[in-house]
């Protein structure tokens, strides 16, 4: 297909002494009018940023996913129809602008540089002679964001941060390997109020990619020969930093908050930065206005956040400009995590001596109000028994009894050890994750089921429970050996125990056995191998967990340095988008489909596995004093506490965009499955 390749201007200035404002490349395709790639010039991945659609990169990746095409329903007289734009009627001869006409409405995409950045504008227009109501307009804009392999990604591939923050609305396209350049898009017409994600599936890249992204302009009625448009600009930065002060350079704002979640009777300090004047500027909490105060370039207000509940502070500005922050409200964090334990203890714990399962945690289907028995046809069990991932209720129960010495805890908590003991292990540790003892092995069970023994010994004081952890941990290390990067290696927990326990051989010889993980992963260093998924957060913030925690005990600083290395890796992963639901929050867009009732692929913010960043950054803050990383692991933690209900109730999963694959999203899963790690988490980075 021919194709041309189009300069639109010269490097800038040095940043610093490897990093240039650099030129982006763009290709048009001279027949639909799309962007078949775009580059930045000088970086020397030659990474493309968004998805090939010619079907090389991924089979069913094709040209009506190009850059820039999309679509929209159109209700005329009541009728509705969906329109795609995807063959232009008109194309300039360098392909930088296009027309389309779908029915009435005639849709002009043009593209030109300004500066050291690329303008695209999308303007709709009425060509009819009634009033037309475009609704879930859709405009593709297919960031590479997916993983090969680790290598692959750090390199060539970018996790692609949304805000669709109305008028202020932005992507901030980070290298996946933290390293310069990078993308950024910022809104400066018109709105994005949503994003949707196109082409998941089991058959579809399955947890390795994140679908083919579209951002949504606003529904709006337009009136005989009216018109609206969208524009947005698109540039190279150096990092989260410079894109930050790039947006305000270009006459964006930007929106925080001291925290997302809060608990009844604490303050909020909402602040909207700028860096150009602005009019008729104004504050409004869950639309009532705030007195607003003016400082530099920042406008904010204060408030006593009084009700439990969801609060949306809107900037409003300029003329008819808007954007927002999201926020949370508990009445106590403290009650909540005591009402969440008990409903585990009260009702996710299998009652019934005729079921195998008698005194298994189990996942609860809060539409049935009741334990759902992993029993319908067609469903995904692996993800839904009565092991692996739901361990973590036990160490959660387990923690909670140490807080609160409740002895209904105790008593459920001993009858859960038995039932992991006698009916998900063998008699040499071997770990299962039902107890049928059929099915795969996996290495991340020993490391939770080992977790939960550590903690009953610390509720006890039973030495065989620091037996049984120690025993579990040899029976994966003969099993898997020293190079699995699994989730919460309980590194200190383990070692402290067996030191209280007086196990003083067994203490060394888990302390070796760690020494050797800790040299594989020093070894490895940003070539992490793949494991259930090919690469994810979750195994980049569990090295870092471990390398820290490994350095606390030992003091040996080559484990510090590499968790220093590998710490830009793992902030790639995150955002500081203004939402509880966002800010600080990992990427992560196939938990849903594996763990949920919905089945659904797609961006899950949060998930609770994100939480575990935040447990890195609590160890590095330990490691180093930097108290920054204390605060973003308490915001991180923090935020995932949206999982949680009042009732006692929880979901495993957010799925977040306005739509995955066409069907409504922006909801909270009916599973109660394995989110309560992340009250595991909460725990650990608050002391507790």
């Amino acid at each position: 297909m021919k194709r041309i390749i189009w300069f639109y201007f010269l490097i800038g200035c040095c940043i610093n002494a490897s990093v240039f404002a650099q030129q982006v490349t763009v290709a048009p395709n001279l027949q639909t009018g799309a962007i078949d790639a775009l580059t930045v010039h000088g970086d020397k991945s030659g990474m493309n940023w968004i998805l090939k659609t010619d079907g090389s990169q991924y089979a069913w990746i094709k040209e009506n996913y190009g850059w820039g095409l999309g679509y929209f329903t159109e209700t005329l007289e009541r009728e509705s129809m969906k329109r795609e734009w995807k063959t232009p009627s008109e194309i300039s001869a360098g392909g930088m602008e296009a027309t389309y006409r779908e029915g009435n409405i005639l849709i002009r995409v043009k593209r030109q540089p300004e500066q050291n950045d690329l303008v695209e504008t999308y303007t709709f227009i009425n060509e009819g002679s009634d009033a037309v109501y475009l609704s879930d307009i859709g405009i593709y804009t297919p960031f590479n964001d997916n993983y090969p392999d680790a290598v692959t990604c750090i390199n060539t591939r970018t996790h692609a941060h949304i805000w669709e923050g109305g008028t202020a609305a932005y992507v901030n396209a980070l290298r996946m390997g933290n390293y310069a350049p990078h993308l950024g898009l910022v809104v400066t017409g018109g709105s994005v109020k949503s994003y949707e994600i196109w082409e998941r599936g089991h058959r579809k890249g399955n947890s390795h990619y994140r679908g083919v992204i579209t951002l949504n302009p606003p529904n709006t009625l337009l009136k005989a020969g009216e018109t609206c448009s969208i524009a947005w600009r698109l540039f190279s930065h150096s990092g989260s930093e410079d894109f930050r002060n790039k947006l305000l350079d270009l006459g964006s704002v930007l929106a925080s908050c001291n925290k997302y979640i809060f608990e009844k009777g604490e303050t909020a300090r909402v602040e909207f930065r700028s860096k150009q004047p602005l009019k008729n500027c104004s504050i409004k909490k869950n639309g009532v206005p705030l007195p607003t105060e003016y400082e530099g370039d920042v406008w904010f207000a204060e408030t006593l956040m009084e009700q439990a509940g969801e609060v949306r502070f809107d900037f409003c500005y300029g003329e008819g400009k808007q954007t927002h922050a999201a926020c949370l409200v508990f009445g106590s964090i403290d009650s909540l995590i005591e009402k969440r334990t008990r409903f585990i203890r009260d009702r996710q714990q299998m009652n019934n001596p005729a079921d195998l399962r008698d005194g298994a945690y189990m996942v609860y289907d809060n539409e049935t109000d009741k334990i759902y028995l992993n029993d319908t046809p067609n469903a995904n069990p692996v993800d839904r028994d009565e092991g692996a991932e739901r361990v973590g209720m036990g160490i959660l129960l387990a923690k909670q009894y140490l807080l609160t010495q409740d002895t209904a805890l105790k008593s459920s908590l001993t009858r859960y050890a038995k039932f992991l003991r006698e009916k998900l292990q063998t008699g040499d540790y071997v770990t299962y994750s039902s107890v049928d003892q059929k099915g795969r092995i996996r290495g991340y069970n020993y490391m939770w089921v080992a977790s939960f023994y550590f903690e009953m010994y610390k509720v006890t004081g039973d030495r065989q429970y620091a037996e049984d952890g120690y025993q579990t941990l040899q029976a994966m290390f003969r099993r898997f050996g020293y190079g699995f990067y699994a989730i919460e290696i309980p590194v200190l927990s383990s070692l402290q125990s067996l030191k209280k326990a007086g196990m003083k051989s067994e203490y060394d010889d888990l302390k070796d056995d760690f020494f050797k993980t800790g040299d594989i992963f020093i070894q490895n260093g940003l070539n992490y191998p793949k494991h259930e998924v090919n690469y994810e957060q979750s195994i980049v913030a569990p090295a870092v967990t471990f390398l820290t925690q490994l350095y606390l005990e030992t003091g040996i600083q080559k484990y510090l340095d590499e968790a220093r290395h590998q710490l830009p890796v793992l902030e790639a992963f995150n955002g500081f988008q203004s939402s509880y639901h966002l800010n600080d929050i990992a990427i992560r867009h196939w938990d849903g489909y594996w763990f949920g009732k919905r089945e659904m692929f797609g961006d899950i913010y949060p998930h609770y596995w994100s939480a575990q960043t935040g447990v890195a950054f609590y160890y590095y803050a330990q490691c180093t004093g930097d108290p920054t990383y204390r605060q973003r692991a308490e915001n991180i933690v923090r935020n995932n506490l949206c999982l949680f209900f009042e009732d006692g109730k929880a979901s495993c999963a957010y799925l977040y965009p306005y739509k995955i694959n066409g069907i409504k999203a922006q909801l909270y899963d009916p599973y109660a499955n394995d989110q309560d790690w992340a009250l595991v988490s909460y725990l650990t980075v608050n002391d507790k």
